[in-house]
């Protein structure tokens, strides 16, 4: 039976049989027993599906996961220890050394970092195209050895709107995935997959935890790019992986399930940033009311973006959900429930003015945190974005003053006094 998105928040992933847990068990053990090893050594070979080490597999972690694929319209789906983990292993799950990534500019800076810097020591290079550019720079972008493209729905803290459905049109007619960070808007308000995404990535420490207790991120597959179709851009989805016993994932796995599986199986035992059975369960309570928090998270952004357009001390608001914000078309199309509870601005008087603003906020905490039931801001430049030259700021429309505050769940009325108590500081 198909039921509504709302639902799936709260009952998704997991139906329990008679006298079973009625909420889903944390299953906080590292190995499962076996009578032979025999059977073991199926699930090595990846010939039988169960559990045998909580770094590749924990059954709690696959319940949460398949409720995030629910949410979200995938085939597939793995947690992560972070949503840095989760964009590192979507990317690296199909890009090697000499290999080529197309990224917008305005993506996170810890992304930006991790493409730029990190993948770029790995011999995986990168182009950066404005979100807005024309299909003309976009399609310039791309060589022979591009194996990706990536962008964020909603972008962190630039707030700009990706044209997925355009982004999706030039990375296939190069025979790529699209590869969305869909953290920002969550699948409440946008599901990627729907536009022609491929891959959808989450930082669920984010709106999809909700609370600030756990540290996640999530990878889901659509199940829809035929990897087989370009064999030759992607040897380790179809030709035999001898780690395990030449098995060709494309081929054993289809569509639906190759991507995930390969990622688990290479890069999770590898790497190991797998998250633990207590953060996703965790995770799975913020999901149950994601679909009612999401609501009065957009409703309090957009009455504080409102407050800050007017206000005479302020430069500049960013939030897609104003009329008259850039993106605002952009939102119409892909955001029609509603944008996020993260609004950007500019203080006339500069970066000194901004400084002097977050001193005096009572009720907004400043912390290197966003999205969550408490409201906080930070400026980016200083913090998330810090190891980013000027040039890159502003590619990225992060400039040194800017602003960003994170709307809770809290009355947006006492929002608005804390944020204009703080400006009448600002001289």
């Amino acid at each position: 039976m198909n039921h509504s998105i709302d639902t799936a928040c709260v009952q998704g992933g997991y139906t329990p049989a008679n006298g079973e847990p009625r909420q889903i068990p944390i299953v906080q053990s590292t190995t499962f027993k076996y009578d032979t090893s025999e059977e073991m050594g199926r699930l090595f070979d990846l010939e039988a599906e169960g559990y045998f080490y909580s770094r590749l597999q924990n059954p709690t972690n696959d319940c949460v996961a398949a409720k995030i694929a629910a949410l979200e319209g995938g085939t597939a789906a793995m947690l992560t220890a972070s949503g840095q983990a989760a964009n590192f292993f979507a990317l690296f799950n199909i890009c090697s050394c000499g290999d080529h990534i197309v990224a917008s500019s305005s993506i996170y800076g810890g992304t930006f970092n991790l493409i730029s810097v990190t993948m770029a020591r790995m011999g995986i290079r990168a182009t950066f195209v404005r979100p807005d550019c024309t299909d003309e720079e976009l399609n310039a972008a791309f060589c022979d050895d591009t194996k990706a493209v990536f962008g964020e729905t909603i972008a962190n803290p630039a707030l700009t709107v990706l044209d997925i459905e355009r982004f999706a049109a030039a990375a296939h007619a190069h025979g790529v995935p699209l590869i969305v960070d869909n953290t920002f808007a969550t699948p409440i308000h946008c599901r990627p997959f729907e536009w022609g995404a491929d891959i959808v990535t989450h930082s669920t420490t984010k709106y999809m935890d909700g609370h600030g207790a756990a540290i996640g991120g999530a990878i889901v597959d659509s199940g829809r790019f035929d990897w087989m179709a370009h064999a030759e851009k992607y040897p380790g989805l179809c030709k035999p992986d001898e780690s395990y016993h030449g098995v060709v994932y494309a081929e054993r796995f289809g569509r639906e399930g190759a991507f995930i599986t390969k990622c688990t199986a290479q890069l999770m035992r590898d790497f190991g940033s797998v998250q633990s059975p207590q953060s996703a369960f965790y995770l799975n309570l913020g999901l149950e009311s994601l679909h009612v928090r999401m609501a009065r998270h957009a409703a309090n952004g957009m009455a504080v973006a409102e407050f800050l357009a007017g206000h005479e001390k302020v430069a500049r608001v960013s939030y897609c959900g104003l009329p008259g914000d850039p993106y605002h078309a952009m939102a119409q199309k892909y955001l029609k429930n509603g944008s996020c509870g993260v609004v950007v601005f500019e203080l006339k008087g500069g970066r000194a003015a901004a400084e002097r603003f977050l001193g005096a906020l009572r009720l907004i905490a400043i912390e290197t945190h966003v999205a969550d039931a408490r409201s906080c801001c930070l400026c980016p430049a200083a913090t998330t974005h810090r190891q980013m030259t000027e040039e890159q700021l502003a590619a990225a429309g992060v400039p040194a003053g800017l602003i960003r505050i994170s709307c809770g769940l809290e009355s947006a009325d006492d929002l608005i006094r804390d944020i204009s108590a703080a400006l009448d500081a600002v001289c």
